[in-house]
């Protein structure tokens, strides 16, 4: 069996864990195909290898004092920059540790899987001995697109075998920093054993009002604070699911809503599935950031469809790829926050509507299993490979 190399930056730092952990379940599909090994950073707490749930996991330390490997998590690089600018004073480090890490580690492969264009991408295509293919996922590709950075994206798109983006947005994105490139459209998945409606417990929030769901990082793309302006005009409770740079600012700016907004921090993915199939709507209020960031196609969209939640989603990024307006949920521009009250009360009052929309978005969340992700990607890489 060929041995794939699946490098990230984003990736559970143990069992439990509440970071995002999509690379982990794709993974875990990829072992039907693949000897898998996943590269992740290392940070405080963390193994360096480990087994999680069946998949080989390696951590590379980048700063020799480890308590300070922070550039990574919780969250993701770009926030963890913008939270404390002290934090630019890692990333050298880690750009030439990671690079050091791959020149060796990698030739025992046949394969890479990079996933982001930055930091693994632009890395992986400064080694030329293994083949590697790269995905795209967002703000690696819809923002730093400033002369220099385009410039080393383009470089390391022309050397993949293969490069994917996870929407259409993003692989149009894709091909504007590099029209001699054809990307392919692969989405993440979704753990549709582990998402469904069965797990509805309906004494979850333990009270009369229909309850509404966020799920996600607080950071402006997200698009929070459209969605809790726009409780004004909804009776209802709202539940917001995660942390982030803006928690601080969105919990002030919720305060005026006299207890109907709650904040239940992050959570693990063991205990998701309930939050969700308990919820009577699911809100992904996502927009373009000020500087260019916007979703790939959001992992928690396909969560909540799996979980037979009706979906309102916002224009940015991919979600028109999931989302089918008016039959499966709702998509529109969140900052009409008038528009945005009205769908979401819609939703909570017309049980019909609600049924129906659920009906279809079942059906619709089928196609993102990771087990056809996984097909997928096997596929293109043997036509890659000749």
């Amino acid at each position: 069996m060929h041995k794939l190399l699946i490098t990230a930056s984003t990736f559970p730092r143990w069992n439990g864990d509440t970071e995002p952990r999509f690379i982990l379940d794709y993974a875990k599909a990829m072992m039907n195909y693949y000897d898998v090994t996943v590269l992740a950073p290392a940070a405080p707490g963390t193994i360096e290898e480990e087994v999680i749930e069946g998949v080989h996991v390696v951590r590379f330390h980048y700063f020799p004092v480890h308590r300070w490997e922070t550039l990574c998590y919780p969250g993701a690089i770009v926030p963890r920059l913008k939270e404390k600018k002290i934090r630019l004073f890692l990333v050298p480090f880690f750009l030439i540790s990671l690079k050091r890490f791959l020149k060796k580690f990698s030739l025992q492969f046949d394969l890479v899987h990079a996933h982001w264009l930055i930091p693994q991408g632009i890395i992986q295509a400064k080694i030329k001995d293994v083949p590697y293919l790269v995905t795209g996922h967002g703000g690696d590709v819809t923002s730093l697109n400033n002369i220099f950075f385009r410039n080393i994206k383009a470089k390391c798109m022309n050397h993949a075998i293969v490069t994917v983006g996870v929407s259409s947005y993003i692989c149009d994105k894709m091909k504007e920093i590099n029209p001699c490139i054809n990307p392919k459209m692969i989405s993440m998945g979704c753990d549709l054993a582990k998402f469904s409606p069965e797990k509805r417990d309906d004494n979850y929030f333990n009270h009369d009002k229909k309850n509404i769901l966020f799920v996600g990082r607080l950071a402006e793309k997200k698009g929070v604070t459209y969605l809790i302006d726009a409780m004004d005009e909804v009776d209802a409770m709202l539940y917001i699911v995660g942390e982030g740079p803006l928690e601080k600012e969105l919990k002030e700016q919720a305060k005026r809503h006299n207890k109907k907004i709650v904040f239940v921090g992050s959570k693990s993915h063991d205990e998701l599935p309930t939050i969700y199939a308990s919820s009577d709507l699911f809100v992904s209020p996502s927009i373009v950031a000020k500087n260019g960031d916007q979703e790939g196609l959001p992992v928690s969209i396909m969560e909540a469809m799996a979980s037979g939640v009706p979906v309102i989603c916002g224009l940015s990024g991919g979600t028109k790829d999931i989302v089918n307006d008016g039959i499966n949920g709702f998509i529109l521009d969140v900052r009409d926050v008038k528009l945005l009250a009205q769908r979401i009360n819609q939703v909570i009052y017309d049980d019909a509507m609600a049924m129906s929309m659920k009906e279809h978005a079942l059906k619709t969340v089928k196609e993102y299993s990771y087990k056809k992700i996984a097909e997928k990607y096997s596929r293109l890489i043997e036509e890659a490979q000749g």
